[in-house]
């Protein structure tokens, strides 16, 4: 019995470290892709991103492509679609309003999935908390940067298209194949973007290995962690770390790229994340 209980905190630790190093390691690769912007631009560094996680997805997933049928495909293309969007839309962002604030827009999609699920009417405190943390973030006034704003907020809404999706793929193919499909596929769209991106921009060495980096530590290592993290945690649990991620994103900005967010900002991100850890409690309770 002992050794069972210290199997299960054993198990549980090695869930909560593969968590952390989840959402650390997504959220500074963005940040070391950043780096990249004044030389390739976010759709390069995106580009290149897409690439590595395509090679790192099928090395993995091992999907049998010519066995997919056309039900099995429309879903995955839609994945892909969706993938390769939501990427641009939240490195764009990141290039114009930084990396905390365009994480934490960012998270609006889960959670808009989440209060969804809960059907209380207490979700209503949550999509008003979210609204609030909005509100602050972006206080709207001539200097805002409304584009980087929508940008944010599209990444969003790929997020939620993205985790509905993924639940589709799940049902219709085993496994990793449908989303190793999904990142091959949109890695394939970024050939021609890429290419032409970099021949207009020549990307210097250095570009290209933050791109590089960004790409294995913001897809590979979070694919892998979050695989072997929900194997180890309850669902729930999962998502209540996951909620984190903006304050993580929020703090390694200000650490590896000298954005200094406000005490309003830091006020907005903390009801953003309120909204999703309670929206989180309430759908796990539901399903429960």
């Amino acid at each position: 019995m002992e050794t069972e209980i210290r199997s299960r905190q054993t198990g549980s630790a090695a869930g909560v470290g593969l968590m952390l190093a989840s959402s650390l390691s997504s959220q500074t690769g963005a940040a070391v892709g950043a780096f990249a912007f004044d030389v390739i631009g976010p759709v390069g560094v995106v580009a290149v991103r897409q690439w590595v996680a395509g090679v790192v997805l099928l090395a993995v997933g091992r999907p049998r492509l010519r066995a997919f049928t056309r039900r099995q495909w429309l879903p995955v293309l839609g994945l892909a679609a969706v993938f390769a969007t939501m990427n641009v839309s939240l490195y764009t962002a990141i290039d114009r309003i930084g990396l905390g604030l365009a994480v934490t827009l960012e998270f609006l999609g889960p959670l808009t999935v989440a209060v969804a699920g809960a059907r209380r009417h207490v979700t209503l405190g949550c999509a008003v908390l979210a609204a609030a943390g909005v509100v602050l973030l972006t206080r709207p006034q001539p200097s805002s940067d409304y584009v980087g704003v929508g940008l944010g907020l599209l990444a969003a809404l790929c997020w939620a298209i993205y985790i509905l999706l993924n639940r589709t793929v799940g049902r219709r193919l085993p496994g990793l194949e449908g989303s190793a499909a999904a990142g091959a596929v949109s890695g394939l769209v970024y050939v021609p973007i890429g290419v032409g991106v970099l021949v207009a921009h020549p990307p210097t060495p250095a570009a290209l290995a933050c791109a590089a980096t960004a790409g294995v530590l913001s897809s590979a290592v979070p694919f892998l962690a979050d695989l072997l993290a929900l194997r180890r945690v309850p669902a729930h649990s999962f998502g209540l770390f996951m909620s984190l991620s903006p304050v993580f994103a929020a703090a390694i900005g200000a650490v590896v790229l000298g954005e200094a967010l406000a005490p309003l900002d830091w006020l907005a991100i903390a009801l953003v994340v309120s909204a999703n850890t309670t929206a989180v409690l309430l759908t796990s309770r539901t399903a429960r």
